[in-house]
């Protein structure tokens, strides 16, 4: 989980000033905290993630302790190929996450029949990330999803409205997921540069290369 750290620094002769941190992963900014305590200065300190909750040393140190066995810190890229003369798809996903102190990669793809457009393929590429992370046991935890489906993205992240029945019932679907697994979801729309793995990933699926492994990274 990312925060940022707001403090209150109070000098000898009693000159108080805030300061806030740049957004910092929440295992790096625990440890500044700790090394800021070795110094006495500092009057009140909180985290902020990125909801806006705010969090003590304790709580959030509490938390960290609490998910480390469990999959966490993670970021899915998703795409979607898709073939209009024999009405295919391709589905590529890719997970990193940490668990029990290591990284991890986790990357999928799937041939997929009976779909109708390219946006179809997105939305279902998606869904079939978020089964993946079933899989893994990931559940109550903020996840960040990127793609560089702009329909896709934006129509769940609620800025765009989603007219097509098809397209509203896999988002219908995705949200009832989320909400089953109590994932707290952050979309971001990216390049297709920047989507690179996930692209290739489903279209080699498309060409009927199917793909389901670990590493650690």
């Amino acid at each position: 989980m990312q925060v940022t750290m707001e403090w209150t620094y109070k000098t000898p002769k009693g000159t108080k000033t805030n300061f806030y941190s740049e957004q910092l992963h929440a295992k790096d900014a625990l440890m500044i905290a700790a090394d800021m305590e070795r110094w006495q200065r500092v009057e009140s300190l909180v985290f902020v993630d990125y909801r806006g909750n705010r969090w003590s040393e304790k709580e959030l140190r509490a938390y960290t302790e609490e998910i480390a066995t469990e999959p966490h810190d993670i970021t899915v890229f998703f795409d979607g190929g898709f073939e209009l003369a024999q009405y295919k798809a391709g589905l590529g996903c890719v997970v990193y996450y940490h668990q029990n102190g290591k990284a991890y990669r986790y990357r999928f793809s799937k041939y997929l029949e009976e779909i109708n457009t390219n946006n179809e393929a997105e939305y279902a590429s998606l869904y079939q990330c978020l089964e993946l992370l079933e899989e893994l046991g990931v559940h109550d935890l903020p996840v960040t999803f990127k793609g560089d489906s702009k329909v896709v993205i934006h129509q769940l992240a609620g800025e765009w409205p989603c007219m097509e029945e098809t397209l509203n019932r896999w988002a219908d679907k995705i949200e009832q997921k989320l909400e089953q697994m109590g994932i707290d979801p952050v979309y971001q729309s990216i390049p297709r540069k920047a989507n690179n793995e996930a692209h290739k990933l489903a279209a080699k699926a498309l060409d009927g290369v199917e793909t389901n492994s670990t590493i650690e990274v």
